[in-house]
């Protein structure tokens, strides 16, 4: 039963992507020219081609071309696909690892501890409202450098997800459990690894999954400012030299790449996940 609905529901899906992209290339199919729009357009010197979004057959072209070789080197503004979201993804792993080792502590103590929990809430509720992208102009005004700037964005919005699911499963922990942890002597550290860690993963891996999606978001964002190298920046200058096919593929392997961090979560979830 459960394969029979998957079939049907991939026809379903491939269905709907075939109706869309005929909708789309039929949409962008040139109208038929008349003699007052050939005489207008060569008064004016425009074809009007430049105005109109290249169709799915364009944009299958570029990807052909992109993906046969994705990693080419042709200098500093001319790298492959592949070479471009590997940057992405470095920065984007390095900041969100970052954001674990700090924010998973750091949430088990407010958990377990009221009083911390009091200390430190008036601060996260002031910083985690404030948009990565603002801390931008701080960071590269710090650090002085892009690279590391764009890292410390990610860090910085990778952090409050994780922290704050953290915190919320490890105090919802039943207390009948870690009172049978203290029957029988079991130290703090752990209570915590063997009792609270178990108990509050499913918690934890949902905040590291929302965390891992805003991650991705913001350094598209964060490197279409800073430039240099990585799929935002790919983004913004396959805009500044007009090439619209491409940056319509980039928009689609900035989907693909998100989609796969999420799923390799979710699996990680599921591991977690308690089954009765």
């Amino acid at each position: 039963m459960m394969a029979s609905l998957n079939i049907r529901a991939a026809l379903l899906s491939i269905s709907f992507l075939i109706l869309a992209l005929g909708l789309w290339e039929m949409s962008t199919q040139p109208p038929a020219a008349t003699e007052a729009t050939s005489e207008y357009e060569l008064l004016m010197g425009v074809s009007g081609q430049e105005s109109r979004v290249p169709p799915p057959s364009a944009v299958i072209q570029v990807a052909w071309a992109e993906l046969s070789n994705p990693f080419y080197d042709a200098g500093a503004n001319d790298k492959g696909i592949g070479i471009q979201l590997a940057y992405s993804v470095y920065r984007v792993l390095t900041g969100y690892l970052a954001a674990m080792a700090i924010a998973l502590p750091l949430g088990f103590l407010i958990g377990m501890s009221p009083l911390m929990y009091k200390a430190l809430n008036p601060y996260i509720q002031v910083l985690r409202p404030i948009s990565p992208l603002a801390w931008m102009p701080l960071a590269l005004f710090i650090i002085q450098d892009s690279d590391a700037s764009a890292i410390f964005v990610i860090f910085i919005c990778s952090i409050w997800p994780m922290l704050l699911n953290t915190a919320f499963g490890v105090a919802n922990v039943r207390s009948d459990w870690v009172n049978v942890a203290r029957t029988h002597e079991l130290n703090p550290i752990k209570t915590a690894l063997t009792v609270i860690l178990p108990a509050a993963a499913p918690t934890i891996l949902t905040g590291m999954r929302i965390s891992i999606g805003i991650a991705w978001l913001v350094i598209v964002a964060a490197e279409m400012l800073v430039g240099g190298t990585g799929i935002g920046y790919y983004v913004w200058n396959e805009w500044n030299n007009l090439d619209l096919a491409s940056v319509i593929f980039s928009i689609l392997m900035i989907g693909v790449v998100g989609m796969l961090l999420d799923l390799a979560l979710g699996k990680a979830q599921k591991l977690v996940e308690y089954k009765e």
